[in-house]
C-alpha cells in the first residue's frame, strides 16, 4: 500500500493536530467510542466538517468492553419497552448489512425451567413478538423446544425441572472493531479523528464558533479546536463534561452499571450454542461461544469507583461462576480455569427506585443553556439511530437540509456483495493460508475482525520470518488503525487479550522492535510499553477483593 494512502496511520499524528488547530469545524465530537464514531460518520457523509477527539483509544471504554452482541433486546420486552425492541431490532438488520464481516448471525437458547422467571407461554408470546418487533427474517425466527429438544441442542445444560427452551436469533460482534471500522469510515468520508486527546474544557459561545480546549496526551501540549456545535458523546464520562459547564449540579444524571466478563477455554464449557438464562435474581447471564474459547456475562451492579479502569472482584467471579455451575452441573467451573475477563461500565439514564437490570436502556439527548449538546444511555446496536438523532438536530439547528445516509454506507473491510460470500471468503481463506504455511485456524477470527482488509494482511505475511500472521497484523495496523501503544494493538485491534492472550505472550518481543521502528519510541518509552503490556497480561485473571 502506498504510505499515502495510510488516512488513519499514527504516524500522521502531528499532521493531524495542525489540521485540529488550524481549521473550523461544523462539528467537535469530544469521545471516540461508538456513539461518537457514528456521529462523526453521519455528520461526514452529509458533508459537515467533522473533528473528533477522544481522551485514551478509539473504543477503550464502554464500547470495547460489551457483551459484545448487536441484539434485540429481548430483556426489554419485560420492561415493555416496546418501541426499543422495534427501534433497535431494525438497526440490528442495518447493521449487519453494512458490516457482514463483523455481525455474526447467533443462534440463542433460552431454556426454562419449573419456577423459574419465564413460562412456556410467556416464552412463547415474547418471542414471537420479539420477531415481529425485530423484523426478523421468517427463516430465523424463534421456535420452541420441548425438554428433550432442549437438551439434544445443549446436553450440558441441568435436566431437573427443565420445561423446554425458546431457540430464537441473535447477532454476535466485536464491539471495539465495530467501532473502529466505523471511525475509519468517518475518516475516509473526511472526518477528522484522533485519539489520545483530551478534553480539558470547552466554552460554548452564542456566537458562529465554540471552543474545546485540548491537551495532547503524548506531547502534553495545550491547543484549542474551534466548532460551530459541540457534542458531548463521552459514554460513562458524559457528566464530568457536562459538570464543566454546570458544576453546581445536574437535573438529570447518568447512573454507572458495571458489566464484568469472564473467558474460558472452549473444552472447559464447550457449549454448541450461545445461551440466555435466568439467573433467578432478576438478572440474566450470556454463555456464548467464540473462536476457542467460550465467554461469560453479565454482572449489572452499581458502580461508583474509578471510571478508568473497572475491577473485576472475587465477588462477580463467584456470581458468575456459581450460576453457570447451576446451570451446567457437569462443567464444574473455578476461578482457576478463568483464561482472561473484562468489566465495563454502562451509561444509564438515572431512574429513581429502580435496579441497574430494570433502568431503560434507552438513549437521551441533553442541551445545555449555552448550547452543549450530550448525548448518553443507549446500546450498541442503536448507534446509528443515535448519531442520526444527533446530527438531524444539529443539522436543525444550523438550517442544513441534508438527510442521513448511513443506513446504506458500507464499513471498510465489509464491501461484500451479500452477506453470504463471508462464509465462503473464510473457507476460500484457509486453503490460502495453507499455501502461506500459516495456521487456518486464524481464518474466522482475521475475517471476523478486519474483512476485506484480511487480502492485505495476508499478503504481508511473506516478508516476515517468525510470527508471520501477528507482525502482518501490526505492520496494518500501524499504517491503518491509528494504533499508538502496544495495548492499542493487542486489546482493541485484535482482541488477543481478551480471546488469544497465548500469542501477547508469544510475540511480544518480536513485535516491540517493529512498534519503536514505526513510532519511533526511545528506550524509556520501550520499557514503559513493554512492562505496561506484561502488567495487562497479568492483570486478566487476577481479581480484587472489593464487594459489590
Amino acid at each position: 500500500m502506498d504510505s499515502s494512502k495510510h488516512i488513519f496511520s499514527a504516524d500522521r499524528r502531528s499532521q493531524l493536530m495542525t489540521e485540529l488547530v488550524k481549521r473550523k469545524f461544523d462539528i467537535v465530537v469530544i469521545g471516540g467510542g461508538i456513539t461518537g464514531a457514528g456521529i462523526a460518520l453521519d455528520a461526514a457523509t452529509r458533508g459537515l466538517s467533522v473533528a473528533l477527539i477522544e481522551k485514551s483509544d478509539f473504543a477503550s471504554g464502554t464500547s470495547g468492553r460489551s457483551t459484545k452482541l448487536i441484539h434485540g433486546g429481548l430483556r426489554y420486552l419485560k420492561n415493555h419497552e416496546f418501541n426499543l425492541v422495534k427501534s433497535v431490532g431494525r438497526e440490528r438488520s442495518i447493521v449487519f448489512q453494512n458490516a457482514p464481516h463483523l455481525v455474526v448471525p447467533e443462534k440463542m437458547l433460552l431454556p426454562l425451567f419449573e419456577g423459574g422467571s419465564y413460562s412456556k407461554f410467556k416464552t412463547n408470546i415474547g418471542l414471537w413478538l420479539y420477531d415481529r418487533l425485530a423484523s426478523v427474517n421468517k427463516k430465523e425466527r424463534r421456535i420452541m423446544l420441548n425438554s428433550k429438544e432442549t437438551l439434544a441442542k445443549e446436553p450440558l445444560l441441568k435436566e431437573n425441572g427443565i420445561l423446554g427452551a425458546g431457540f430464537y436469533s441473535e447477532y454476535r460482534t466485536d464491539d471495539a472493531r465495530l467501532t473502529l471500522e466505523v471511525m475509519k469510515t468517518a475518516s475516509s468520508q473526511g472526518a477528522l479523528c484522533l485519539n489520545y486527546i483530551r478534553c480539558s474544557g470547552v466554552n460554548i459561545s452564542s456566537e458562529d464558533y465554540s471552543q474545546v480546549l485540548c491537551t495532547d496526551f503524548f506531547g502534553s501540549k495545550d491547543f484549542v479546536i474551534t466548532g460551530k456545535k459541540i457534542v458531548n458523546a463521552t459514554g460513562p464520562w458524559v457528566d464530568e463534561i457536562r459538570g464543566i459547564e454546570v458544576p453546581n449540579g445536574l437535573e438529570k444524571q447518568v447512573y454507572h452499571s458495571k458489566g464484568v466478563h469472564l473467558v474460558v477455554p472452549w473444552e472447559k464449557l464447550n457449549v454448541e450454542n450461545a445461551v440466555y438464562f435466568d439467573v433467578g435474581d432478576g438478572r440474566m447471564i450470556f454463555v456464548i461461544p467464540r473462536f476457542s474459547t467460550t465467554y461469560i456475562g453479565t454482572t449489572d451492579t452499581p458502580y461508583e469507583g474509578n471510571l478508568e479502569n473497572p475491577s473485576v472482584s472475587m465477588n462477580d467471579v463467584d456470581y458468575l461462576l456459581k450460576a453457570v455451575n447451576n446451570m451446567f452441573p457437569a462443567v464444574n467451573l473455578s476461578a482457576g480455569d478463568i483464561v482472561s475477563s473484562w468489566s465495563g461500565l454502562r451509561p444509564l439514564i438515572y431512574e429513581a427506585g429502580k435496579k441497574p437490570s430494570e433502568m431503560s436502556r434507552k438513549d437521551e439527548i441533553f442541551v445545555s443553556d449555552s448550547g452543549l449538546i450530550s448525548i448518553a444511555g443507549g446500546k450498541l446496536t442503536g448507534y446509528r439511530l443515535m448519531a442520526k438523532n444527533v446530527v438531524d438536530l444539529i443539522c436543525k439547528q444550523l438550517e442544513i437540509s441534508q438527510d442521513c445516509r448511513t443506513e446504506s454506507i458500507r464499513l471498510i473491510g465489509g464491501e461484500f456483495k451479500s452477506t453470504g460470500l463471508v462464509s465462503a471468503y473464510i473457507t476460500n481463506l484457509k486453503t490460502r493460508m495453507k499455501s502461506y504455511q500459516l495456521n487456518v485456524k486464524d481464518a474466522e477470527m482475521l475475517v471476523r475482525s478486519f474483512g476485506k482488509q484480511t487480502d492485505i494482511i495476508l499478503n504481508k505475511t511473506r516478508d516476515f520470518e517468525e510470527h508471520k500472521l501477528v507482525q502482518a497484523l501490526a505492520w496494518f495496523c500501524l499504517r491503518n488503525e491509528q494504533v499508538s501503544t502496544l495495548a492499542d494493538f493487542y486489546i482493541r485491534r485484535t482482541g488477543f487479550l481478551y480471546f488469544q492472550p497465548e500469542k501477547i505472550s508469544e510475540s511480544l518481543e518480536v513485535i516491540v522492535p517493529t512498534f519503536s521502528a514505526y513510532l519511533k519510541w526511545d528506550r524509556q518509552r520501550i520499557d514503559k510499553e513493554r512492562l505496561g503490556m506484561i502488567c495487562i497480561l497479568e492483570s486478566i485473571n487476577k481479581f480484587s477483593n472489593e464487594t459489590i
